[in-house]
């Protein structure tokens, strides 16, 4: 295949599912301030459930509807009230355990981290591995969680620049274009290679690779 041809698919990929999930949140991660960063872990907790990334997203938009954006807002929830949303938004099996986390993830940023998740971006001085260890030390968030978190925030940590995770990848690969993500980044602009690695996930979970080609051929 010639590099054109996967510059086509890039663009294709781009054109069918060229959103980041913070930006179908609303969540303005660019700023870099707590509050959008604690409303991307809060649906990096709930992405690690056994439930749709749909679900996820559905129930991490009730939350912010609620008004629980940051850390003191979630604490000071009750968890009948945690409880009533989760299960009125896609995680009637789950709506207990997850209300529970919620808090507890909520109550870990405060302590650990005065409120502001920047802090544990200051603990891992961009070490990657270190920062996902981090980011599983909040109940209930695990090498996926940690996974989804690095994917989206790398838009306003830099230092994490390229990262893809390993549906990303097996994605990529599907679209002949590789598994390494340094070569993928060099395929768009450091501004868009975010909204590209969420656009490898989108095409995974919807298993419509063969759409995108066919975009791509068409192109």
């Amino acid at each position: 295949m010639s590099s054109t041809s996967k510059q086509q698919i890039v663009e294709a990929l781009l054109d069918c599912h060229g959103r980041t999930f913070a930006q179908e949140l609303g969540i303005a991660l660019k700023r870099n301030t707590p509050a959008p960063l604690f409303r991307l872990l809060c649906f990096s907790l709930l992405t690690s459930a056994p439930l749709s990334a749909s679900a996820a997203m559905q129930a991490c938009k009730a939350l912010g509807k609620a008004g629980w954006t940051t850390p003191s807002k979630m604490a000071s929830s009750t968890w009948n009230e945690r409880v009533r949303v989760l299960n009125g938004n896609g995680y009637a099996r789950y709506d207990e355990k997850t209300a529970r986390q919620l808090e507890a993830l909520a109550m870990h940023v405060q302590e650990t981290y005065g409120g502001d998740l920047r802090q544990l971006r200051s603990a891992a001085n961009g070490d990657v591995k270190k920062a996902r260890r981090l980011l599983k030390e909040f109940k209930g968030i695990g090498d996926v969680g940690a996974d989804i978190f690095l994917r989206e925030v790398q838009l306003c940590w830099e230092e994490y620049h390229p990262f893809a995770d390993k549906m990303a990848l097996a994605s990529s690969v599907k679209l002949d274009l590789g598994d390494d993500a340094e070569k993928l980044a060099k395929r768009v602009d450091s501004n868009d290679f975010a909204r590209l690695v969420a656009a490898l996930v989108r095409a995974q979970l919807a298993k419509d690779h063969d759409r995108v080609l066919e975009v791509a051929g068409a192109s």
